[in-house]
């Protein structure tokens, strides 16, 4: 039987028309992907399914009364919003590093208490979804504390528990390993067979089994059958000149990790751990979720307490040796999906980008006439200058992705942290990032790159680091790749 009849679908978001006359049918028990370029109106598509967004033209859902399923729609995001228990979302970055500050948010065993209780779901599935997805070791963290990859599991745990006669997902695999995402693909098989209906928002290849209708949006049009989104190679222009600039280093040694220990009470997330960056180097870091990799590089950035305890020097000096955190910051350019939930949601493009000359949450001061240049140069090579006065927040997300990786690269740094940096870019956006951080690598910049696949690596990379459970797994020296 039909479950969801979609005919001449359009949605407008102001002059703009992100869906055109769009239509769409799929039958119950059919699992379906969606492809397209970021900005294509895929998510736009979810949330008007889902109820979440207006629309003219004919939207029905048919759920099948003799299904042992709940007859509901349930929309997983591509990122997981959630309050502090005053019902507000007032975090800051630094925040899930402070366990000062621990009875701000619920723990994960009392969310997933709590959407037990609301949804009547049986304690039993949800102890399976667990095991599978190897989520028990952070059940007593709080939900500001857990890396995107938890974040991205705590979403899919519950989707699946509730498991609805129609769930659509937004890019089910962001942020997690490759473990994780076979682990996943399996219970999305099994949805499936217990008569679910399944919509995924993907461009990965590295789809479940079960996937067996196609579709494609592109110009607010939707194209059906196993159509490929053809991602066109995207020619690198000439970098601002001011990325060309070696990077102004004061020591050999940038980072110096002497017998690292991090721990919470008694629970230990980093353990012994010996690391020495130079300058010039460019590491690879990678880890299974859960390893300690965001907690590694917040000791870098400044950002953890813990630092203090630790054997650490950075750009030459003892943490704890009289340097703020401000010191530190000023040689980091910074990005990762964390930050990117905390940034000033109401900060234009321009005052994103232009927030990383000062390491502050938005703009707050004035330029000088040399910054302004450097700006309009990055906003022009970014192919943001168009764009450069509206909220960052109503951008799609691998726009605002691309804004905050300019906001990286603003003031040149000693060091690049990019952690998961192609989170939320498409195929075409990824491959011209990684060209890019390529190009820039040949000024001398130190690099630590996070990334869980080979494939969507820049060629630059010099060294590797293995995290398995807070511990080194591998620290070695990898060759570059010719280019």
């Amino acid at each position: 039987m039909t479950l969801l009849n979609i005919e001449e679908l359009s949605v407008h978001y102001g002059s703009k028309t992100v869906l055109d006359h769009l239509s769409l049918t799929i039958t119950q028990g059919e699992s379906w992907v969606i492809r397209g370029e970021s900005g294509s109106g895929k998510t736009t598509l979810a949330k008007t399914i889902a109820g979440q967004a207006k629309y003219t033209g004919t939207l029905d859902i048919h759920f099948n009364p003799q299904s042992p399923l709940p007859a509901k729609v349930l929309f997983v995001e591509s990122w997981y919003r959630f309050t502090n228990l005053e019902g507000d979302r007032n975090f800051y970055y630094q925040q899930r590093y402070n366990h000062q500050q621990r009875r701000d948010t619920v723990t994960i065993a009392r969310e997933l208490e709590l959407y037990g209780k609301e949804h009547a779901l049986n304690n039993d599935r949800l102890n399976e979804l667990i095991a599978a997805l190897d989520y028990a070791k952070v059940l007593d963290e709080q939900l500001f504390e857990i890396s995107s990859g938890e974040h991205k599991k705590l979403q899919l745990i519950k989707a699946l528990w509730l498991c609805p006669q129609l769930l659509i997902i937004d890019q089910p695999y962001t942020g997690l390993d490759v473990t994780s995402r076979g682990r996943l693909n399996d219970l999305l098989n099994e949805y499936t067979v217990s008569d679910g209906t399944l919509l995924l928002i993907s461009n990965d290849a590295e789809l479940p089994a079960c996937v067996n209708h196609f579709a494609v949006l592109k110009n607010g049009t939707l194209t059906t059958g196993n159509a490929a989104v053809v991602f066109e190679e995207k020619i690198l222009k000439p970098l601002p000149g001011f990325l060309k600039a070696p990077p102004q280093y004061t020591t050999h040694t940038l980072i110096h990790m002497n017998d690292v220990h991090v721990h919470y009470g008694d629970k230990q997330v980093l353990s012994g751990i010996r690391w020495q960056v130079n300058a010039g180097e460019r590491w690879l870091l990678q880890g299974h979720n859960g390893s300690g990799k965001s907690t590694l590089l917040s000791l870098i950035t400044g950002d953890h307490p813990q630092a203090y305890a630790n054997d650490i020097r950075l750009f030459g000096v003892q943490r704890g040796g009289g340097e703020s955190i401000w010191d530190i910051k000023k040689r980091i350019g910074l990005i990762s999906p964390e930050f990117h939930w905390y940034f000033d949601a109401n900060a234009t493009v321009l005052q994103s980008l232009a927030s990383g000359f000062f390491d502050s949450n938005g703009l707050y001061r004035q330029l000088r006439y040399t910054q302004k240049q450097q700006l309009d140069e990055l906003l022009r090579f970014l192919e943001l200058y168009d764009v450069k006065d509206e909220l960052l927040a109503t951008l799609p997300l691998g726009k605002q992705r691309l804004a905050l990786l300019g906001r990286t690269l603003i003031k040149n740094p000693q060091l690049l942290v990019l952690d998961e940096p192609c989170q939320g870019l498409d195929q075409q956006q990824t491959q011209y990032f990684n060209k890019l951080v390529d190009e820039i690598s040949r000024n001398g910049v130190t690099i630590i790159y996070v990334g869980h696949f080979e494939t969507q690596l820049p060629g630059c990379l010099t060294h590797k680091l293995v995290l398995q459970d807070g511990r080194s797994l591998q620290n070695s020296h990898i060759a570059t790749q010719p280019g």
